[in-house]
């Protein structure tokens, strides 16, 4: 694995662990996690885990394990679909995430000119 997909996929797993998405779960969080990894771009990964949070916000408790892994996922198969469309602006996403909003949003020198979009 190249350092840039170690990488990538150390930002998911540090919003997985800063939230404690995992739940009792935790076997079958990884394995379900570790297919979205496989089969779906970490930054897109990442902007589904935030915007389900920001949808289970508040939840009380916080929606956690597979059933919070399972909407994050309906949102990467509806952009499949169709075009992203965020609902948070990079400083959001940096508030709630911790990271660095650029390999999500590109450049904040300059302001997208169209919505995000699924890379090829």
């Amino acid at each position: 694995m190249e350092i840039w997909q170690q990488l990538s996929q150390q930002r998911v797993k540090h919003i997985v662990s800063s939230y404690q998405l995992g739940g009792d779960e935790a076997n079958q969080f990884d394995n379900y996690l570790a297919e979205l990894l496989h089969g779906y771009p970490c930054p897109l990964i990442e902007l589904a885990l935030i915007e389900t949070l920001i949808d289970n916000w508040l939840s009380v408790p916080l929606i956690r394990g597979i059933e919070f892994l399972s909407q994050a996922h309906n949102k990467l198969k509806t952009w499949e679909t169709q075009p992203i469309v965020s609902t948070i602006t990079p400083e959001q996403f940096q508030q709630i995430s911790g990271l660095d909003p650029t390999p999500i949003f590109g450049s904040a020198e300059i302001p997208p000119t169209c919505p995000i979009v699924r890379p090829s």
